[in-house]
């Protein structure tokens, strides 16, 4: 049976180093998120561990890998490798990036950024309508953190997103602090951004912290996923459901990865902020 989600409690990403204590204080995040790729293999410890957690919690799995922006063909094998994933879980919520990652026959390890032009729009609304007929389902799309841009660009990026959700029916990913991360980057107002954005299609919410960078050209942001979340972004995040109300959010913390207990405090503070904007009945869930 598919899971819900209630969201007035946010979740975290998981990690295999948290799971002792996740199981001995059974703390009250509302979901825990995974990476598809690392239970594409048949069984073994990650499944075990997975599975012992999909029984107290619900999951969403989110997908790096399938390069739903690439030119190439979608790798069929690797495509059956997240459905056999999802099925086998059966996660409230399942996600990709809009982004490549392979070339040839190589997976890259970063997520890359694409034109946004009538050809990246084509290829991807192909491969998002490939993924969502394979899976059966629908997948939320992610918004990319970016650093670079393309002369060949004739879209702008909200636009591009909404048009993929458009011809695709696809969900959204909101991950607020990829838009404050590539709003610093390109000199773009991340406020706008958001006001723009179809939130209306949006069935989850990220938030990580990102890193201070500088090059010859002088500062940007890196999305790290290695520190708290930056006060700008919470500050995007109450914009956003403040129109939108409660929605499954979750801390993505990635490197440099803290004891549970601070992981936990940080969930609370997005729970506070999601309960603050609850419903008169306080019972806003997504299926």
């Amino acid at each position: 049976m598919v899971q819900t989600i209630e969201t007035l409690r946010a979740g975290a990403g998981f990690k295999p180093r948290h799971f002792d204590t996740i199981l001995e204080t059974r703390p009250r995040a509302g979901f825990f998120e995974v990476h598809a790729e690392n239970y594409m293999g048949a069984g073994g410890p990650p499944h075990a561990m997975l599975e012992r957690l999909r029984a107290d919690y619900p999951l969403s799995v989110h997908g790096v890998g399938l390069s739903i922006g690439g030119a190439l063909p979608l790798d069929a094998a690797h495509l059956q490798r997240l459905k056999a994933v999802v099925d086998r879980y059966q996660p409230a919520l399942v996600s990709e990036h809009l982004a490549w990652s392979t070339h040839q026959s190589g997976y890259l390890n970063d997520l890359l950024a694409m034109p946004y032009s009538n050809e990246t729009l084509g290829i991807a609304t192909r491969h998002i309508d490939q993924v969502q007929t394979a899976l059966g389902r629908v997948i939320a799309l992610e918004n990319p953190s970016t650093y670079v841009t393309f002369r060949s660009s004739t879209w702008d990026e909200v636009d591009f997103i909404a048009e993929l959700q458009r011809r695709t029916g696809c969900g959204l990913l909101l991950d607020v602090n990829n838009v404050h991360v590539s709003a610093v980057n390109h000199g773009w107002d991340a406020a706008d951004y958001i006001a723009r954005f179809p939130l209306a299609h949006v069935r989850e919410i990220h938030l990580a912290g990102h890193a201070p960078a500088a090059d010859v050209d002088g500062g940007f942001l890196i999305d790290a996923h290695d520190r708290a979340v930056d006060d700008d972004v919470r500050v995007l995040f109450a914009a956003v459901i403040a129109r939108t109300g409660p929605l499954p959010s979750l801390i993505e913390w990635d490197n440099d990865l803290p004891d549970w207990p601070v992981l936990m405090m940080e969930v609370e503070k997005i729970s506070g902020a999601l309960r603050a904007h609850a419903d008169t009945d306080g019972l806003s869930h997504v299926a």
